[in-house]
């Protein structure tokens, strides 16, 4: 009989009426507490908490707002009332948490003492009939020496498994008990730990955990993250601040075909290149799809992108109003070249679709559907000038064909990339326990439901006629059927081995 079975028996004997009446208020709520269907209830919440969490998007989950912007009113209303947005920093969904540990820790502490039983105080004799009772029993006739009798079943105990045995005599018979496995009784109380790590980890998570995204573009400097949250049937971002800036230094995408778009259809990858201040000084960081950055506890993964359509450098012919020779040179975004004559040219601005005016940051220019560069001419000792630089399609253009500083400009490539990256921050300081505590419940998990506390019996006496009878029983708390099959076995050998030698 396993120790729940047992607690779940000890639990259903009724208690006398009068006695319960006598019973203090705080007796009977101790013993709710620390009940088993209180658990199994706590733990059914917990899992219909945790299924509305990933049936209705979260708040702080990337395209929230298309989400929230598809639900309607009345949705709206019910889901940010009942925090469902945020369900696990709901103030429910911690004491549903709370509720559930503390019927853990007092249910263990509850049922420890009889557990302790069976290491304290072995059972060391048992009655014969209940041996006959068992599911597993039997019975032989032997002769020869008691001594010798009694050193043959210990030997074939310990070569079938149970290494632990123990010797005594009581009532005119001697008992050998075989026995292993006995830590399998205690297994429960190490999936209890498990379960209260993961609990302490997710709750850290929720307390002091910081979720938020921030858009990168290069040249750029920040120290804040911008989260959503949901008041009732409207949502409004909010800043938080990190204890650190970030310096966007550079971002690419490798895409499948380089002329094509900067689509997710077309992207490889993503990569954000980064610097971060500190009073401990200044890093380089690096992220990109499948490989997130960790920093004082902050983890930075790539979210998303902006699909407007920018370029990492830019190859520009550089054609002489005299009629000479032309060149090309290459430029970073936001960098300078030197020509041979001391003239700098700055690669300052890049539009997917070049119009003339003021750009729409909210148009999609993924595509590249008119590429154009912004350039600024510095000549020593005179004021800056600004060029355009156009692939051949639009080089007979006014504005692309007037020359600015002796030259003319046409753009004859482009490595292309978007205007900003979007990086998800997380700092999760309970991370490293849920990871301990699912390790440590998946090995107790297993080491409780694939082993199992045996213990067999040999009774032995003397009958009438001098020759020594000797009785079997086995019990095993759980996997009863390989129980069985090796208490067959054991049977087994012991018939086939002489005793009486």
């Amino acid at each position: 009989m396993s120790a729940l079975e047992e607690t779940l028996k000890q639990s259903s004997v009724e208690v006398p009426k009068s006695r319960n009446r006598d019973e203090s208020i705080l007796s009977r709520f101790l013993k709710l507490l620390c009940s088993v269907r209180l658990g199994v209830g706590m733990l059914i919440t917990l899992g219909l908490a945790c299924l509305t969490g990933m049936l209705i998007m979260q708040q702080n989950v990337e395209k929230f707002d298309r989400y929230y912007a598809q639900l309607t009113p009345a949705q709206r209303l019910v889901y940010g009332g009942l925090g469902f947005f945020d369900i696990y920093h709901a103030w429910y969904f911690n004491a549903i948490l709370c509720v559930l540990s503390l019927n853990i820790i007092l249910a263990s502490i509850d049922r420890f003492p009889k557990t302790w039983t069976y290491a304290s105080k072995r059972t060391l004799t048992v009655p014969l009939r209940w041996m006959r009772d068992q599911r597993q029993t039997d019975s032989m006739i032997v002769s020869g020496e008691q001594a010798t009798v009694e050193a043959g079943i210990e030997r074939a105990m310990k070569e079938s498994g149970w290494r632990k045995t123990f010797v005594t005599e009581k009532g005119g018979r001697t008992f050998v008990l075989g026995e292993s496995g006995l830590w399998n009784r205690f297994g429960a109380y190490a999936v209890h730990v498990g379960l209260l790590t993961i609990f302490t980890g997710g709750f850290l998570t929720a307390q002091f955990g910081n979720t938020g995204q921030m858009p990168l573009t290069p040249g750029q400097s920040t120290n804040l993250i911008l989260d959503t949250v949901v008041d009732l049937d409207k949502t409004q971002q909010i800043t938080k601040q990190l204890p650190f800036e970030i310096t966007c230094t550079d971002i690419q995408q490798k895409l499948i075909r380089k002329e094509g778009s900067i689509s997710v259809q077309n992207t490889i990858d993503w990569l954000t290149y980064f610097r971060i201040k500190d009073e401990t000084g200044t890093h380089d960081a690096f992220v990109q799809m499948n490989r997130p950055f960790d920093y004082r506890g902050y983890r930075f993964f790539q979210a998303s992108f902006v699909p407007i359509g920018r370029a990492r450098n830019i190859n520009v012919q550089l054609t002489p109003a005299d009629g000479s020779a032309p060149q090309e040179i290459a430029i970073k975004r936001g960098e300078t070249a030197t020509l041979p004559n001391g003239n700098r040219i700055r690669f300052s601005e890049f539009r997917g679709d070049f119009k003339i005016g003021k750009e729409d940051l909210d148009e999609d220019t993924s595509e590249y559907p008119n590429p154009g560069a912004i350039l600024q001419i510095v000549q020593p000792g005179q004021p800056p000038e600004t060029a355009y630089a156009f692939g051949p399609q639009m080089a007979s253009m006014p504005i692309a064909s007037k020359p600015v500083a002796g030259y003319t400009y046409q753009l004859t490539d482009f490595e292309r990339a978007s205007d900003q990256h979007i990086l998800s921050i997380q700092r999760d300081p309970g991370s490293n326990v849920v990871y301990v505590g699912f390790v440590l419940l998946f090995l107790t998990l297993v080491s409780v439901f694939f082993f199992s506390h045996q213990r067999v019996w040999a009774a032995i006496g003397k009958t009438e006629d001098g020759k020594l009878e000797i009785i079997f029983a086995g019990n095993a708390n759980r996997n009863q059927n390989a129980f069985d099959e090796k208490f067959g076995r054991f049977i087994s050998k012991l018939r086939q081995q002489d005793l009486e030698a």
